[in-house]
């Protein structure tokens, strides 16, 4: 059988949505509710351009990818932050879903907002992953979940 980017790209969909439901070991409420609550927290200092929030839960080595194809480090992230020009008026996470295995946690949601720059208003809507990684003492707070990429 000839092998085509189609087959490989199936496979590959396969694999990932495949790995979502092995668990290295048994899935705690606490862990979705922690996780959940980082996400949360996530959005809140991202509305709010709250660098030093971002910092804590952001790690050292995320990468940040945009929908324009454009992916930051740590640094350029918080920098854009930072020296942003629009105003956010509002950013929801709608349809959040968590799966969490071992150390590991990745959430999908929608990243749904409203900006205006030079009054021109602006709808973003668009799918978002975030891989967290369990740092310290766990995923027991928000503090000690951390969006890796």
């Amino acid at each position: 059988m000839k092998l085509t980017r189609r087959h490989l790209a199936a496979a590959g969909a396969l694999a990932l949505g495949a790995s979502s439901l092995i668990r290295t070991k048994p899935a705690f409420a606490a862990d979705d509710a922690a996780v959940g609550a980082a996400v949360e927290d996530l959005r809140k200092a991202s509305l709010a351009a709250d660098v030093g929030k971002l910092t804590t839960l952001s790690s050292d080595a995320i990468t940040y990818g945009h929908s324009d194809g454009r992916v930051q480090n740590k640094a350029e992230m918080l920098d854009g932050f930072k020296t942003r020009k629009a105003t956010v008026k509002s950013i929801d996470f709608p349809e959040l879903k968590i799966a969490v295995t071992g150390d590991t946690a990745v959430s999908r949601h929608l990243y749904v907002s409203q900006s205006e720059l030079e009054g021109k208003t602006t709808d973003t809507k668009i799918g978002v992953i975030e891989c967290w990684h369990k740092e310290g003492g766990g995923l027991g707070s928000s503090s000690a979940a951390r969006v890796t990429s």
